[in-house]
């Protein structure tokens, strides 16, 4: 298949090793004191899952790396057969992906299919594996605590806990052998909880909660510096403050909102990863204005006029609910937001987000309500 390169900046001298430090200048790419810039192309597209004809890309993906060298992505939810604004049922799905950068090109390695369909949990990637935690439409897995590696060169999966409560568009963290799962929707509703599983003991422990909302789903989070940072998220309208987590003393304290020139942005439905101790790198987020007007429109609009706001929400074209499309980076010394540029293709929400070295891969996700995209980017991260 040949490729489709987008090029986000003017590039005099490209380097395609995957190394974080640049061969020219022997900087690392990933230092919080490096200027960077992302150059993208297209990856491919996921192969049909099991049963399907056509993969038309999904959201709420399960998503990491194994190895340092492997992407791995799965489950997800779309509307197949009808869109939302015709009544559409939304389908979840068990294949799990093992794919491999060939030169740019992402490649199937291994394709499998898990027990119970995936979508909407928490993903977090460690030295050692991904673990998955809650998000399956069975209730009977949705409290399940997954951990995925490989065994003999192929892809295992294992249930090796339970949640005391389903979650459902959390966001977690790894620390010292312990997982933190944060907010989301627990137990069938949203929360602002936290909560400590230890992986050695299979037991969990309350945290001090996610400050000043009773429901936050859908957030941003990282560990940086040893402590929790939590960003946006939503519920009837979204969010754009963040706060920081102290461990030692079990409290939370208000950092930066996300904004760039004063202005607030919403990283309700965007995804996240961790470029070095200091900087956390940010993807998508839906339009503040937007999404509050169409959540109220939605919920007491009646008959003829929720009918007219319907047909024209789920009827307009992506670039009408203005999703952030900024590359965000937040830096937790400094306490600052910035931009390194925008995604040259649709900003997306729920998509699969993995860095290897200094390539990021965007893996599908939403592009507008109910709307999914079946493309996978490459990004090479690289020094301004």
């Amino acid at each position: 298949m040949k490729k489709l390169c987008l090029i986000l900046s003017i590039i005099f001298a490209v380097s395609c090793s995957s190394n974080t430090t640049s061969s020219s200048s022997n900087v690392n790419v990933l230092d919080s004191k490096t200027d960077k810039k992302i150059v993208w192309e297209m990856g491919g597209r996921l192969p049909a899952q099991t049963g399907m004809d056509k993969n038309i890309g999904t959201a709420g993906l399960l998503y990491g790396s194994l190895e340092n060298k492997y992407i791995v992505v799965g489950g997800g939810a779309n509307f197949p057969e009808e869109s939302v604004l015709n009544g559409g049922a939304k389908k979840t799905y068990s294949d799990i992906y093992m794919l491999e950068d060939n030169n740019g090109v992402l490649e199937v390695v291994e394709h499998i299919n898990w027990e119970n369909e995936l979508g909407y949990g928490a993903s977090i990637t460690t030295t050692n594996g991904i673990y998955y935690i809650g998000g399956s439409s069975n209730p009977e897995a949705d409290d399940d605590i997954l951990f995925i590696t490989l065994k003999n060169n192929k892809l295992n999966v294992e249930k090796i806990g339970d949640l005391p409560f389903t979650l459902q568009n959390g966001v977690a963290v790894y620390k010292d052998n312990k997982l933190y799962i944060i907010t989301g929707k627990q137990s069938g509703k949203g929360s602002d909880k936290v909560y400590e599983y230890d992986l050695a003991t299979k037991e969990t422990k309350e945290l001090a909660p996610v400050p000043n909302q009773a429901s936050r789903t859908q957030a941003v989070a990282q560990l940086l510096n040893g402590n929790i940072y939590v960003f946006s998220g939503g519920d009837a309208t979204a969010y754009t403050d963040g706060y920081k987590y102290d461990f030692a003393n079990n409290t939370w304290d208000q950092v930066s909102d996300v904004a760039l020139n004063n202005e607030g942005i919403s990283l309700l439905g965007a995804v996240s990863v961790k470029l070095n101790e200091q900087e956390m790198l940010v993807i998508g987020g839906f339009n503040k204005a937007v999404y509050d007007d169409a959540v109220y429109n939605l919920g007491n609009l009646q008959e003829e006029a929720l009918a007219d706001f319907r047909a024209g929400y789920f009827g307009a074209d992506p670039y009408e609910f203005d999703w952030n499309s900024k590359i965000l980076i937040y830096n937790c010394e400094s306490n600052t937001w910035k931009t390194i540029g925008d995604v040259p293709f649709d900003a997306p929400c729920g998509e699969g987000l993995i860095l290897i070295g200094n390539k990021i891969y965007s893996i599908n996700g939403e592009i507008k309500p109910g709307v999914r995209t079946d493309k996978m980017y490459v990004g090479t991260i690289m020094a301004k």
